[in-house]
């Protein structure tokens, strides 16, 4: 067993930064608008436009728009190997959204948004069959937007923010399986055996600051029709210096692997992931003066995701460098959504989207397990006094499931590479609470 190999595997588990495209990609940024399936492009927010287009800021017709949104995402996923069926324990995670919009103009607006566009979180446990692919992994990214809109005429408005995205990420996988620990330790005679993953590593990193734009074009055609578009650059999330560290099962993995694992302890790491481009284009229609129907179809760039780039800060582990194949695919989301007024205080909605996967079926890894989507939901908002709402939703994603789906990894121990393949599902729900004040 060399080190280079064991460094190797340990930088992979790296990838858990790319939990599936649309897995860490975040669709869940208002309890308004997740009601009626997380449409926006089209639609005059107030504030919460300068997440979905800018450019709606510009219709805002308040003084002062305050709104925050809270989602807990509650996911489950499985993976059947043979006859069995391994679950994960994922703790909730709570994407946020909060916007401050103002009039400094009646045809000029500003504002800013605190907003959580990327985040994945999903735990296998310690010793479960794929735990060198993966064990657990966290990943947040944070985004402070401080936008500008300008209504050129009555129906036409532009718009532009800033993203200033951070994050961080901290993730765990097996370096060595007890399966092929158990097989080196027959052949040289040895009695004992695990049962338990030999050992682990944790990654860990703090993704530094990077800005990029989000700029958009809203135009109302007629009393009942408006049509709008928005551009999200793409940003490149680096981690300058990652701290690796190794944890070992019993003392008996630690004498026989510590002489080889030490060095480990001590590396630190670069290692970036694309925020792909994304471009939204919408349409929102008014068939009656209570009800709302809109459709956004979102486009994103996850072609810019090639590979997977680490790079040790040592010189003497230069040869240990990973350049990782990812070749990611374009991918669409469909959203469809209607908002009916019951009453000028009571709002319901409900919507649907159409979530479409860019991961290969034999680039699949645990770490978020990448399928398609389909996510129904519903959701309301209310006005107990005036100028003062809360908005509450829920939205249900359902995988439509993967079978056969592999990866290929190199089995340290063995000396060749072993393919994982399992049968995926994934589900989860997603309630949301929010509210608004403005005036």
């Amino acid at each position: 067993m060399t080190v280079s190999r064991i460094i190797t595997a340990g930088v992979l588990s790296v990838a858990a930064f790319a939990a599936s495209a649309e897995g860490y990609q975040i669709n869940t940024l208002s309890a308004r608008q997740n009601g009626m399936g997380h449409t926006g492009t089209a639609m005059k927010l107030g504030a919460e436009s300068m997440i979905f287009n800018p450019a709606g800021l510009g219709f805002l017709d308040k003084t002062l728009d305050f709104q925050g949104s809270v989602t807990g995402i509650f996911a489950h996923g499985s993976a059947e190997i043979g006859d069995k069926t391994y679950k994960t324990a994922n703790d909730p995670s709570t994407p946020m959204a909060f916007n401050l919009g103002m009039s400094v103009y009646d045809n000029f607006k500003a504002g800013v948004s605190f907003y959580t566009p990327y985040g994945s979180g999903i735990n296998w446990g310690d010793n479960w069959p794929g735990a060198v692919l993966n064990q657990r992994v966290a990943l947040k990214a944070f985004t402070i937007q401080p936008t500008l809109a300008w209504r050129i005429l009555p129906s036409l408005s532009v718009g532009a923010g800033a993203m200033i995205t951070f994050g961080n990420v901290d993730l765990d996988k097996g370096l060595v399986s007890e399966n092929s620990m158990n097989a080196m330790l027959a052949l040289l005679g040895n009695d004992y055996r695990f049962s338990d993953t030999p050992a682990s590593i944790n990654l860990k990193g703090k993704a530094a600051v990077t800005v990029g734009v989000n700029v958009g074009a809203m135009w109302d055609i007629s009393d009942k029709w408006t049509v709008g578009a928005s551009f999200r650059s793409k940003m490149n999330l680096k981690v300058k210096c990652g701290d690796a560290s190794v944890r070992f099962a019993n003392e008996m993995a630690r004498q026989i692997l510590e002489s080889k694992l030490g060095i480990l302890d001590k590396a630190n790491f670069t290692a970036s992931m694309p925020a792909a481009a994304v471009l939204n284009l919408g349409v929102a229609y008014k068939p009656l003066e209570k009800l709302v129907l809109a459709f956004d179809a979102q486009w994103t760039g996850w072609s810019a995701y090639k590979s997977l780039d680490i790079e040790f800060l040592s010189e003497t582990l230069a040869p240990y460098n990973q350049y990782i194949e990812k070749n990611y695919s374009n991918s669409w989301t469909f959203h469809l959504g209607a908002q009916y007024d019951l009453t000028n205080r009571f709002q319901v909605r409900a919507g649907m989207m159409v979530d479409t996967t860019p991961v290969s079926k034999t680039h699949y890894n645990p770490e978020t397990p990448g399928m398609t989507k389909i996510e129904p939901s519903v959701g309301f908002s209310f006005s107990p006094v005036r100028n003062f709402s809360i908005d509450a939703s829920l939205l249900y994603v359902a995988g439509l499931g993967e079978d056969g789906a592999s990866c290929t990894y190199k089995d340290l121990l063995l000396d060749k590479d072993m393919t994982f393949t399992a049968n995926y599902k994934v589900h989860a729900w997603n309630p949301s609470i929010g509210f608004r004040l403005n005036f």
